[in-house]
């Protein structure tokens, strides 16, 4: 039956049992979450048109010390206007320096400006401090260039509405405050860099707020300047880069209960909407239909594509993701290539695509969109348990795939972390620099046996043994793959007996490498009176060269 044609009493049956299964579930919570502290004593600097800036810092006066940074014209020449700046902060000095740059946070921002032929601090030069606590920019253009502006600063602009609002809570931030640590890294996994080698970046392109570095090779996130967006952790393939409010553990426990729950109660599928706890919660009301359950994240890219397929897979007949004009565009961007790779997936298993991106103004009238799945919830949820970040994915496509067409094709698409590798067999010589590299396993060795395998489920396609391989033999193809059992077992990409030592027998190379070694030194003059030596192994081509000496000592002076 489609959501708007249910009756009134269907309706309110339904949001009865919503009610008591959110009521019943609660999403687990670190008891003693990490946190960052922010300090401040209250040091203010007010950036913009000198008339406007002197108005603002006239109504701080309850602040420890205020500055003036003028960087753009005086708005308005009008008499009145001009008397009331001129009787306003009277005691706050302004400064007309170029800015150079503004960088840091709540408690210690530093602003650089040119001076004397140089460049200076302006904290320095004004307050005597090494920063500034807070920012207030009333600048045409915000002097800091980020879709998420760090804590303790404030940019208004010429918005009177804004202006008055960063003017109520400035007053309050005189002190020590907390943050949590929204994310946190297990370098181990990561595959950023290897051994000097440049592969993965993806979590470096989507962060907003600009908190994630590349600092000795080795990726950082700064935690005071993180909001907790979760562009980071949805993009990391490796899961790496891992979110802590909720730790993914935490979040597929609490997604498996609610729609589990919910079927059992209601003896209907759920559809599950992401929404951020801030903006997006104030769009979500009584209204909302019995069947659609609400999930309150930090913001909507906390939940990525394993969250979207394992609701899927564990019963929920679609999946919504409120998306509000305050979430920010990069973001929004990442979602959309979530988006468009989940519903792919969907649609090559022979599915409809039943993830979707809304906005608030679609919260009225859902019943059109939510119709595509009325014929495609799934038969029988899913039992798995979550594990890591890519195996439950899996899980849930090999679900899903189950309880559709069962295919075991392959879908190509550019840009994803999925994906083989391949090698040139006759090229290749087994040198292992690429399992050497591999930052997932998905590349092995042989042990005692010259073998190179390979599990295209771990691949990330980061492409860290393409770059190290120093034949050049390596190549990737990104690619979703639904035959399981392939996906999943070792496939050997090259194999060769070893190469004997032709004095002792002893196996000490891959005969691909003794051949290459031949083809390219064999003819220099160290080896060509000697080329045998290079079918010895280490020992025994020691012992030749001492017994050549004992012969003809004098062999070495000729």
């Amino acid at each position: 039956m489609s959501t708007h044609l249910m009756t009134n009493q269907n309706q309110e049956a339904l949001k009865q049992t919503r009610q008591q299964v959110l009521a019943q579930t609660q999403m687990l919570q670190n008891l003693i979450p990490p946190t960052v502290s922010y300090t401040t004593e209250g040091n203010v600097l007010v950036i913009g048109p000198e008339d406007l800036a002197r108005l603002a810092a006239d109504k701080l006066s309850t602040m420890t010390q205020r500055v003036i940074l003028a960087n753009e014209a005086i708005t308005s020449q009008d008499e009145d206007h001009l008397e009331r700046v001129m009787a306003a902060a009277t005691e706050v000095e302004s400064y007309y320096n170029k800015l150079i740059g503004v960088k840091g946070f709540l408690g210690q921002f530093q602003v650089s400006v040119e001076h004397e032929d140089g460049a200076a601090e302006l904290s320095v030069v004004s307050i005597r401090k090494p920063h500034f606590d807070i920012v207030l920019d009333l600048s045409s253009t915000a002097c800091l260039n980020l879709e998420m502006l760090p804590p303790g600063y404030f940019y208004v602009g010429q918005d009177a509405a804004k202006l008055d609002d960063a003017l109520a809570q400035i007053p309050d931030f005189i002190g020590q405050f907390d943050k949590p640590r929204y994310v946190k890294i297990n370098a181990d996994l990561c595959a950023h860099d290897r051994n000097g080698i440049n592969g993965c970046n993806r979590c470096l392109n989507f962060c907003p707020a600009d908190a994630i570095s590349s600092v000795a090779k080795k990726i950082e996130i700064d935690p005071y300047l993180c909001h907790g967006a979760g562009s980071c952790s949805s993009a990391c393939p490796t899961g790496a880069i891992s979110y802590d409010l909720p730790t993914p553990q935490a979040l597929y426990s609490y997604l498996n209960k609610v729609v589990s729950r919910f079927r059992e109660q209601a003896q209907t599928a759920p559809v599950i909407l992401f929404h951020d706890n801030a903006i997006g919660a104030d769009f979500i009301t009584e209204n909302l239909a019995g069947d659609i359950i609400p999930v309150a994240l930090e913001e909507i890219t906390v939940a990525s594509i394993d969250h979207w397929m394992s609701v899927l897979a564990w019963g929920a007949r679609q999946v919504l993701i409120l998306n509000t004009d305050a979430t920010a565009p990069t973001l929004t961007q990442m979602l959309k290539g979530e988006l468009s790779l989940a519903n792919s997936i969907l649609d090559e298993m022979g599915q409809p695509q039943r993830i979707s991106l809304i906005d608030p103004s679609m919260l009225n009238d859902l019943s059109s969109m939510l119709d595509i799945s009325l014929d495609w919830p799934v038969i029988v949820p899913a039992a798995f348990a979550s594990t890591t970040k890519r195996n439950t994915l899996f899980e849930a496509i090999d679900h899903l795939n189950s309880q559709a067409g069962e295919i075991d094709t392959c879908l190509s698409l550019n840009n994803i972390p999925f994906g083989k590798v391949s090698v040139n067999v006759e090229k290749c010589t087994l040198c292992m620099s690429c399992v050497a590299i591999c930052p997932t396993v998905a590349l092995q060795d042989g042990g005692d046996k010259p073998a190179l395998y390979f599990i295209e489920q771990n691949c990330v396609q980061c492409g860290l043994c393409e770059a190290a391989c120093p034949e050049k033999v390596i190549s990737l193809t990104p690619q979703i793959n639904f035959d399981k059992t392939v996906r999943q077992q070792q496939h050997t990409l090259k194999e060769e007996a070893p190469f004997e030592c032709i004095r002792c027998g002893s196996a000490f190379a891959t005969q691909s490498m003794v051949h290459r070694m031949l083809d390219m030194v064999g003819a220099h003059s160290a080896f060509s009176a000697n080329i045998e030596r290079l079918k010895m192994c280490g020992d025994c081509r020691v012992k030749d060269m001492f017994e050549d000496i004992l012969q003809d000592p004098e062999k070495q002076l000729r």
